[in-house]
């Protein structure tokens, strides 16, 4: 599904990105690490919002290193940022509409299948998004990106800031977008417990370098913590 070669990346002249390699299947792929590790980065990058300092980037076998964020998009990898993720002046049908303005099947029929997924932001569907709370405007942010009908959905950092009630909620949501969605998911996150729970492969970086890569029946939260150490 995507196919990273010795990329770096930063902002400016700061290069925070050493050198990465991993493939990702169709999967859900854990990218863990402390706060500054470059998790967020890598993101960015592989959406194409930061550009390549060096390396490729391979996404169903296309060479996309050089495309913009919306050639990206278009050809199936969606991406929902940790912050700036919802129009906030927008209804929940707004922002659900912009993210139907990729992919061809019709509107309403992806809608219906976001509804399917949290169907607590039917609800909502006339409600400025910037009413919502944390939980509720992350729903509509993957619920924008499922409107693409993406086959691989970034999600950078998506339990940060979200009440208990909804974190567990969330990974749950998660696993059902795998599964019943068919779509392959990258996850960052810095709860390593939750999301080796659904996770099938994980990586963890260390102040932009690999300090790890596993599958999750191989891994234990004690290895994964020597990553956060460094």
């Amino acid at each position: 599904m995507l196919k990273v070669k010795d990329i770096r990346s930063g902002y400016g002249e700061v290069t925070i990105l050493q050198g990465l390699d991993f493939e990702v299947k169709h999967e859900i792929y854990a990218i863990l690490g402390a706060n500054g590790a470059g998790k967020s980065t890598l993101m960015k990058t592989i959406a194409k919002v930061l550009r390549l300092k060096t390396g490729e980037i391979y996404f169903k076998d296309e060479n996309i290193s050089n495309l913009t964020p919306f050639q990206v998009s278009a050809k199936g990898l969606a991406f929902v940022p940790q912050e700036g993720h919802i129009f906030s002046q927008l209804t929940v049908k707004e922002n659900l509409s912009i993210g139907g303005l990729l992919g061809k099947r019709p509107l309403k029929d992806r809608m219906d299948e976001v509804f399917d997924v949290f169907p607590d932001i039917y609800q909502r569907l006339n409600q400025k998004a910037g009413s919502l709370s944390g939980g509720e405007a992350q729903m509509v942010a993957v619920g924008r990106a499922l409107m693409q009908d993406p086959e691989l959905i970034l999600l950078d950092e998506p339990t940060s800031g979200l009440s208990p009630k909804y974190v567990d909620s969330f990974f749950k949501k998660v696993k059902e977008i795998h599964e019943k969605k068919n779509v392959a998911v990258i996850l960052s996150e810095q709860n390593a417990s939750k999301a080796l729970e659904i996770a099938d492969k994980i990586m963890v970086l260390t102040l932009g370098k690999i300090f790890l890569i596993d599958d999750c029946k191989n891994v234990n939260i004690d290895m994964i913590k020597e990553g956060y150490r460094i």
